[in-house]
């Protein structure tokens, strides 16, 4: 196989994970030793999240034409990318919490749902809580006035049934 045959391919397997993501996040992971990069892999595959690294050039052809354009100016030093297939905020929540233990690892920018975010952006981001967990605080707040109503009519029931009694 050419040279050139090759990095093709690598482009289009980019660009075929950017064409199913939700979410796209850029770090420099300089200065990760190789346990953590491994305990960060670990961690994204729990939360469904891919996280590889791909040389700038290659990157940058695949970035091309794609919603994902805005991220080529990002695209200096060493740089791993964060694919999220599901949940738009996962992929910046996962490197969110492995930046908070290891300080080397560092946000470059990253769109979200086509929406570009610079390093700042994507740490706002990376602290709303999950789908699940908003839909289980929107489901308690709806639950907890419905609940308080039911104990003040029992209560008023009881008091009647006592005074008629």
């Amino acid at each position: 196989m050419a040279k050139i045959e090759a990095k093709q391919v690598v482009i289009d397997e980019i660009k075929g994970k950017l064409d199913k993501a939700v979410s796209v996040v850029l770090v420099n992971y300089r200065g990760l030793t190789v346990e953590q990069v491994t305990e960060l892999r670990a961690g994204a595959r729990e939360a469904g999240v891919e996280y590889k690294v791909y040389k700038n050039t290659m990157l940058n052809f695949a970035l091309e034409g794609t919603a994902f354009e805005g991220l080529k100016d990002s695209l200096a030093g060493p740089t791993a990318i964060a694919f999220s297939y599901d949940d738009p905020t996962s992929a910046a929540r996962v490197l969110n919490t492995v930046a908070k233990k290891y300080e080397a690892l560092e946000f470059k920018a990253g769109v979200v749902e086509e929406k570009l975010y610079d390093a700042e952006g994507i740490k706002a981001i990376a602290n709303i809580p999950s789908k699940e967990e908003l839909l289980g605080k929107l489901l308690g707040s709806l639950k907890s006035p419905i609940s308080s109503f039911a104990m003040v009519a029992k209560a008023i029931a009881e008091k009647k049934e006592g005074e008629a009694a």
